[in-house]
């Protein structure tokens, strides 16, 4: 099928909110090794040169979210039967309401054509998978990238051991015209923050707002790791018993684009640890439509959200770790001198 048309027909599925507790229905990482390994095995060897690369190489920290040329096989140049195999690794990841928001991102690149962008640039073909090491041999990892769509997974020992950076972005934030008129691909990440917010009385919008202006981008940008940003705004402990429910809620918007092995445990960890760590920040404006950011930490986590460019209707939001991003051990980032210092080829 068509990809502009498979998302299409994705469009009209409606994927429920999952709660806190929900028991995982399979393990990932089994499905992600036997996706990628059939994708692998339906690749010719000129394609298998470009998706594949020694598990530490530098290019699985090249991370990025903007249009730029990228190492990895594009959808462009697969089959149609490589293609579906390519997108149902991407579906070992992600939640089907997860899949929704991948897959809608990507056909926003045809309603930026639409609105007269660059069809070179603005090409939903133009997104990427990379494999790095050998399916099942651990450790190994992959990513699945693109304009407004960066995700990445280590695999070792039979867990996922990392799914960040995940970075979620959308051009229009709110397609206001087109035959997608009406499409909001981020919602919901959007409007459970600006209901945090506009539910804060003015003492504790004196802690929670940070900023009268918003960053022009989430602070973080492509970072290789990152640590607590500072201000940190206001603590969960500082909110009623309905105010602290959104936050839960908003801080699940994200957890549960994930599929249920990789977002199940994240959940528990959050039960387990100190929540009064929780907190919420916001810079900006507060009516619709107008440039805002928030952020959301824990002890172990952080959410950005920005929507300032193009008129406030450009969406870049992105989930981080403190510690353990590309399977690296707690906040350390030991693999970064090597990569400095040593060559990696394909």
């Amino acid at each position: 099928m068509n990809l502009a048309l498979r998302c299409c027909a994705l469009c009209a599925l409606v994927a429920a909110p999952l709660a806190w507790n929900v028991e995982p229905r399979g393990r990932a990482s089994e499905s992600m090794t036997r996706a990628a390994t059939a994708l692998l095995g339906a690749l010719s060897s000129d394609q298998r040169a470009k998706v594949a690369f020694a598990y530490d190489n530098a290019e699985r920290l090249n991370w990025h979210f903007i249009p730029r040329e990228r190492l990895g096989l594009p959808l462009r140049e697969m089959t149609v039967p490589q293609r579906a195999l390519a997108m149902r690794l991407l579906e070992t990841a992600l939640s089907q309401r997860g899949y929704l928001t991948a897959t809608t991102i990507i056909d926003l690149e045809n309603a930026l054509r639409e609105m007269g962008g660059d069809p070179v640039t603005r090409d939903p073909e133009r997104y990427f998978v990379s494999i790095f090491g050998t399916p099942g041999t651990a450790p190994w990892g992959w990513r699945f990238e693109g304009h407004h769509l960066s995700l990445n997974f280590t695999i070792a020992s039979g867990s996922v051991l990392s799914w960040a950076p995940s970075f979620f972005g959308s051009n229009p934030a709110h397609v206001r015209t087109g035959t997608r008129q009406g499409v909001r691909a981020l919602a919901a990440e959007e409007d459970a923050g600006r209901e945090l917010v506009a539910s804060l009385d003015s003492a504790q919008r004196a802690r929670a707002i940070i900023a009268t202006d918003a960053p022009r981008d989430i602070v973080t940008g492509n970072s290789l790791s990152v640590s607590p940003l500072s201000p940190a705004g206001i603590a969960i402990t500082e909110l009623r018993p309905a105010q602290a429910a959104t936050l839960r809620r908003l801080i699940e918007t994200y957890l549960s684009k994930m599929a249920d092995d990789l977002a199940t445990p994240r959940r528990a960890a959050l039960e387990r640890s100190d929540l009064s760590r929780v907190t919420f920040a916001w810079a900006g404006e507060l009516a619709a439509g107008r440039p805002h950011y928030y952020r959301v930490q824990g002890s172990t986590f952080l959410i950005e959200f920005d929507n300032t460019q193009n008129n406030a209707n450009h969406v870049h939001s992105v989930w981080r770790d403190f510690g353990g991003e590309f399977g690296r051990p707690g906040g350390d980032d030991p693999l970064r001198e090597h990569y400095r210092t040593r060559a990696h080829p394909r």
